[in-house]
């Protein structure tokens, strides 16, 4: 084989290795730039059509692919039930407002205000194009109304419940919490019930004499109309329409201390007094005080009916009431008004 074979063999070689080559690149590059990538996708939500005591909402819900019930627009719906809304921007959440019943509800949060209680549904509210969305459930567990689903429509029943139950007990604490004020009668701590109150709540005395909520004080036997319901809370809260005053008259400036009577003393004319040492209701009241009990001194049991004095001995458990004059002495001594009788200390 002469020198210009060897040459040209030499080259048809090289050549068909690059071609072999570029073959191969090319393949393996078409291979990446056709590959199928898998595509997933999402079922829009389902429109949910919504009736309100047997009225057609113009607005829809939806149900969303796999989600356990639907979503209702919340302003149609509650408006529709005769609830005030308020739109708070900085928490993006409402505020619902009816009679004796309010409740909070925030955007992208599972947690529901129910008169100052919380509860969760599971699910929690949605924004969708500036329109708040809750849960079907929201309806039934906050508002206490039936919720029926059948297909994609979603009818809601709300009944005005006329029902009112009524409890008398004596005022141990008034507290404000925002546009509500919180009553506590029978008790302390978590004992009693808690009436919530707020500007539709009405006021009197025994006779009809109209009153305002400035006029109560602790001390006073009342007797409350509130709803059949009330939270599972201790002590348990419930929205409350009238409130009366048992009491003939008012006493301004009642202080209260609750604790365990440490002694019963009777001097040499009859006359009795207790100390109590515990806890001061109200800011200025001590925690350990004496009390004259004299014969306008009422002494009755939680309910604010009537018990003798034989009840006040050492170890009973009570609230003392009494005028905002008191001694300097240690402890300070003063008259009580009214007593609050329970059981006695084991």
């Amino acid at each position: 084989m002469n020198r210009t074979m060897k040459k040209s063999l030499a080259i048809l070689s090289l050549s068909a290795m690059m071609t072999t080559g570029a073959a191969y690149a090319a393949t393996n590059e078409t291979a990446q730039t056709t590959s199928i990538m898998p595509v997933t996708t999402q079922a829009a939500p389902q429109a949910i059509s919504v009736q309100v005591n047997g009225g057609a909402l113009s607005e829809k819900g939806y149900l969303k692919a796999a989600a356990t019930e639907p979503m209702l627009p919340l302003r149609a719906v509650t408006e529709s039930l005769g609830f005030k809304l308020t739109w708070n921007q900085e928490t993006l959440s409402v505020d619902l407002l009816k009679g004796n019943v309010f409740t909070t509800v925030k955007t992208g949060e599972d947690r529901y205000a129910i008169n100052k209680m919380f509860t969760t549904l599971g699910t929690a509210p949605e924004l969708v194009d500036n329109k708040l969305y809750v849960p079907a459930s929201f309806v039934s567990k906050v508002l206490h109304g039936s919720v029926t689903t059948e297909g994609a429509s979603v009818s809601i029943a709300v009944k005005e419940d006329v029902k009112k139950v009524q409890t008398t007990g004596v005022i141990t604490s008034i507290r404000p919490i925002g546009d509500y004020t919180a009553i506590q009668i029978q008790g302390i701590g978590t004992e009693g019930m808690v009436l919530n109150v707020n500007k539709d709540t009405e006021y009197q005395m025994l006779d009809g004499t109209k009153l305002s909520l400035s006029d109560l004080h602790v001390g006073l036997t009342v007797t409350a109309e509130h709803s059949m319901a009330a939270t599972l809370s201790l002590p348990p809260q419930t929205s409350t329409s009238k409130i009366t005053v048992l009491d003939t008259k008012r006493e301004t400036n009642s202080l209260g201390t609750a604790g365990v009577v440490e002694e019963v003393r009777t001097d040499d004319k009859g006359n009795m007094s207790v100390l109590i040492k515990g806890t001061g209701l109200t800011e200025t009241a001590p925690s350990e005080v004496v009390l004259h009990i004299g014969d306008e001194t009422a002494i009755v049991d939680k309910n604010g009916d009537k018990m003798e004095k034989t009840a006040l001995v050492k170890g009973a458990n009570v609230i003392g009431f009494y005028g905002p004059a008191l001694t300097k002495s240690l402890p300070p001594i003063g008259q009580a008004w009214k007593i609050v009788v329970s059981a006695k200390q084991e």
